[in-house]
């Protein structure tokens, strides 16, 4: 499966034609980016949620802020 960092900025669909095109793409790119980030926090998620209160403690979390802390740290900054 080809991920969207495979995908230069340079080959992407009509950059050199258009501008517009290009910044299209750019913000395309960076939404599936995003997407596949927040899945990723799921999965984390669900791993970590099955595990007993003592073991995430030990691992420095809390089942309170669990998915709120995957998601600070799995998530990539939005700029």
């Amino acid at each position: 499966m080809m991920s969207i960092d495979q995908f230069p900025a340079a080959a992407a669909p009509g950059n050199s034609e258009h501008p517009l095109l290009g910044k299209l793409w750019a913000k395309t790119a960076v939404w599936f980016r995003t997407c596949a980030d927040y899945y990723n926090a799921a999965a984390v998620y669900e791993q970590l949620s099955g595990l007993s209160d003592a073991e995430l403690r030990r691992r420095g979390l809390s089942r309170e802020t669990l998915a709120r802390d995957v998601v600070n740290t799995v998530a990539r900054d939005p700029h």
